[in-house]
């Protein structure tokens, strides 16, 4: 076969080289092998989420499909935490890091080990962003698969899904539901392996990933548990090989165009807040000039036409079951939204894909007709003002509300705004407040899922605002805005926030802010004093490290010093 080593050839026949190979022997591989490319499976299997418990096996078929088509291929596992069960736990707030620890540990083993290429196979939330910043890094080829949506859960023919019980204990808080039917909702909710099934933050990302063109066509909307996504996975190590032979690099797929590609999707399935900021974070390790007003400009030209979780009543399952991704990227670029001539690592153009991509199943209800959508535009909206100077997210699908005005109501921690929402001392008309909660505050930036869920089961997710600069679950819906920057820890205005200050939220005209003079909160600035950031190992690490939400939450934003610099000096 064609020799398919690239750039410094490390296991060639070099006498020096001897150590090297010897250590390879030893797990098996042979002097055949030595002359093809070593393939790396890098998989986040783990028995601790459903998202990732089923991963091994999909790990095993990419393995099999690159040795087939002529790879070496080898496994190897990062971490992996569930956002789910650490939701409105101390847990959540390593739940964002974990996305770079995810990074970081993909790009050292493909590095250390001198990798030719591999398949990055994720689940749950952080796991795809994680994988896509490791292969934005990378100086070898690369494809993402996702490990699948989970089949929603049944209750007496109810449709479930996880934030089905977060909202449950809302509707229980407030005496709709009593412990049995609680009980009966939580046992119901997740049937099984894989990711949260609504357009929640995972479903969300393998979208765009898919999108964007670094994963093969269906990938992200094939179910955990199919015969699809065993082909899938085993179609990814046959690709990264053709990817070898065609000398296509992620940085050659991952372009502007096609993060304005991903960005279309997401607001035409309505997708989560999350996006923003994992989108971000990707282009700056691809080098992609992309900042956080360019989501307004494609927000102002996409329809949102997707009858999907959490604003609409349908899954992703479902939307396999009408044709997926692909039949959705098909509407919209013959409608004229995406750019048909990005690379993919299929080594054809997204065009090219579409040619052979199934149309929408006629008489399907969960993709609406563009002259009748959701909103005709998208639902996730960059919102600024004196409250935000460097922005704020906010996922308007499904709002009837679009300004609301109302008393700040202060906290400092989620766990005691949720205290108050539980004690019925939130009222109505309310703009309730929890910050010091950003990348740097938190630390960590945990989503507040369970809060804003609790809301919604108390029938107040339309008639209070929920602002933090904090993030929120894909899961979230109702009146919230995330992501408030700068935020709290670094003395963002939400940190001169006072209990009772009139604060108002507009998403038609794209504005936060807070009725105070600027020579109020400058007299508060200056009588601020940020808390200490006493949070240590990982955790510490990252507060240090971490840059703004608007930026992407990076820990990798700074200037690349030489030797000379005093930063390597003793």
């Amino acid at each position: 076969m064609k020799d398919l080593r690239i750039k410094s050839k490390v296991f060639s026949d070099d006498p020096k080289r001897a150590p090297n190979r010897a250590m390879l022997r030893a797990v098996g591989v042979t002097d055949e092998d030595f002359k093809k490319p070593m393939i790396g499976v890098a998989s986040t299997w783990s028995e601790v989420t459903p998202c990732n418990i089923h991963l091994h096996a999909l790990a095993e078929k990419s393995k099999s499909g690159a040795r087939n088509a002529g790879g070496v291929p080898m496994i190897f596992n990062a971490i992996t935490v569930s956002d789910g069960i650490s939701m409105g736990t101390q847990g959540m707030r390593y739940s964002l890091p974990s996305r770079d620890v995810i990074a970081d540990s993909i790009e050292t083993v493909v590095g250390a080990e001198n990798l030719d290429g591999y398949v990055a196979i994720g689940g749950c939330d952080k796991n795809i962003p994680g994988c896509m910043i490791a292969i934005a890094r990378s100086e070898v080829p690369a494809i993402f698969v996702y490990g699948g949506t989970i089949s929603p859960g049944n209750l007496n023919g109810e449709k479930l899904d996880i934030v089905s019980v977060f909202e449950g204990v809302g509707k229980h808080s407030n005496g709709d539901i009593n412990d049995e039917k609680l009980n009966k909702i939580e046992c119901a909710a997740c049937p099984g392996a894989g990711s949260c099934g609504g357009m929640y933050t995972a479903n969300t990302m393998a979208s765009a990933v898919e999108a964007m063109g670094m994963s093969l066509p269906g990938s992200s909307s094939n179910p955990a548990q199919s015969e699809a996504k065993l082909e899938d996975c085993n179609e990814a190590g046959e690709a990264i090989i053709n990817l070898l032979e065609k000398d296509i690099y992620p940085k050659d797929i991952m372009t502007r165009k096609a993060f304005e590609n991903a960005i279309t999707v997401v607001m035409a399935l309505g997708g989560s807040t999350n996006a923003v900021l994992h989108l971000l974070a990707i282009a700056h390790s691809a080098g992609v000039d992309l900042s956080i007003d360019d989501f307004n400009e494609i927000q102002r030209k996409v329809p949102h036409i997707a009858d999907l979780k959490p604003s609409g009543k349908y899954v992703m399952e479902d939307l396999h079951n009408i044709g997926g991704i692909p039949a959705v990227m098909k509407l919209l670029y013959e409608a004229g939204y995406l750019h048909g001539d990005c690379l993919t690592v299929t080594g054809k153009t997204v065009a090219e894909n579409i040619k052979d991509a199934p149309s929408l199943t006629e008489g399907q209800e969960i993709i609406l007709p563009f002259d009748k959508p959701y909103r005709k535009d998208g639902p996730l909206v960059i919102l600024k003002g004196n409250l935000a100077p460097s922005g704020a997210v906010a996922k308007v699908s499904g709002l009837k509300v679009t300004r609301h005005t109302g008393p700040a109501r202060v906290f400092d921690t989620e766990e005691d705004a949720t205290k108050a929402v539980m004690n019925n001392q939130i009222n109505e008309g309310d703009v309730l407040v929890i910050r010091y909660e950003g990348p740097k505050g938190g630390p960590g930036m945990p989503e507040m899922l369970s809060i804003s869920a609790i809301l919604v089961g108390k029938g107040l997710g339309e008639k209070v605002a929920l602002l933090t600069d904090g993030r929120f679950s894909g899961g979230t819906h109702g009146l919230v805005v995330g992501h408030i920057a700068p935020e709290a820890q670094v003395g963002g205005p939400i940190a001169l926030l006072k209990e009772g200050d009139v604060v108002t939220i507009d998403s038609e005209e794209r504005e936060i802010f807070v009725d105070v003079s600027e020579k109020e909160l400058e007299h508060r600035r200056e009588n601020w004093v940020a808390p200490p950031l006493e949070a240590k190992g990982v955790l510490g690490k990252y507060a240090h490290l971490v840059s703004c939400s608007s930026k992407g939450a990076v820990t990798d934003d700074f200037e690349v010093k030489h030797k000379t610099s005093p930063l390597f000096s003793k």
